[in-house]
């Protein structure tokens, strides 16, 4: 990869870092194409466990690049995966963002994307398509108003306004927050936490959860026992249980 997007790994969690500050981690198409590799590259190394989308900088992203959009016309989508290599297609293992500054369009809508948000208290989320007369279309307008009450959702895509970090966490759309400068440690701490758990227990869980938005309620526990009976057929399971028996940490095998 080149410098667009870095990457690195912290006690099997694969760190993702957009790595345009002079631009305001704005995305263009070589930097989606970058992040989409990244992506693929978490879901089929098994040495790891999930990631961590973060911005160099005290930015996490400013959203789509428009000054080259603006000279190449074209949008920094990869086909199957969508804006930045994310909003449509999220990587299999968990992911989550870790929240410098501002993000803002599409760098909002790459947050929404990711499973957990950890932010600094000073950063700001923003949906600001409307003042341009375009509308957030990779996530914005679908994820927000499923993670924040509607109203406060509506006002937030309506207005173009930003919504603080603090305001959002007291939604529930940030799970963490932290001083200014310490995000991405932030987000190693509760990834850490989740790296502890059984492998493929996380990824199923996952999996279920995003599944089974569209489930009707009299079909859910039939839809959902196929998708875990492989869990408790697990070595996982089995050492899982063996190891609390024995007053140990468990080895996962993943398997």
């Amino acid at each position: 990869m080149s410098e667009l997007v870095n990457t690195h790994v912290v006690d099997r969690i694969l760190v993702i870092t957009i790595n345009r500050p002079e631009a305001r981690n704005a995305i263009n198409f070589e930097t989606a194409q970058e992040m989409a590799a990244a992506f693929e590259r978490l879901d089929s190394d098994n040495e790891l466990v999930l990631g961590v989308l973060t911005g160099a900088g005290s930015t996490f992203s400013s959203g789509m690049d428009l000054k080259a959009f603006a000279s190449t016309g074209q949008r920094p989508l990869i086909p199957g995966r969508g804006f930045g290599g994310l909003c449509e297609k999220a990587p299999a293992k968990p992911l989550i963002a870790a929240v410098e500054g501002y993000a803002l369009a599409g760098g909002c809508e790459l947050a929404l994307a990711c499973d957990l948000i950890v932010a600094a208290d000073n950063a700001n989320f923003g949906l600001p398509e409307t003042k341009r007369g375009l509308v957030p279309s990779s996530g914005g307008m679908l994820r927000l108003p499923q993670r924040i009450p509607h109203h406060i959702a509506m006002e937030v895509i309506l207005t173009g306004e930003m919504l603080s970090a603090q305001r959002a966490h007291h939604f529930g759309l940030v799970n963490r927050l932290t001083e200014a400068g310490k995000a991405l440690e932030g987000a190693l701490e509760l990834g850490r936490i989740i790296a502890e758990n059984g492998p493929l227990a996380v990824q199923t869980a996952k999996n279920i959860v995003a599944e089974s938005k569209d489930w009707r309620q009299s079909d859910m526990f039939d839809l959902q026992r196929p998708r875990v009976a492989h869990i408790f057929a697990s070595a996982d399971a089995k050492e899982g249980a063996t190891a609390f028996a024995e007053k140990r940490k468990p080895v996962w095998q993943g398997k």
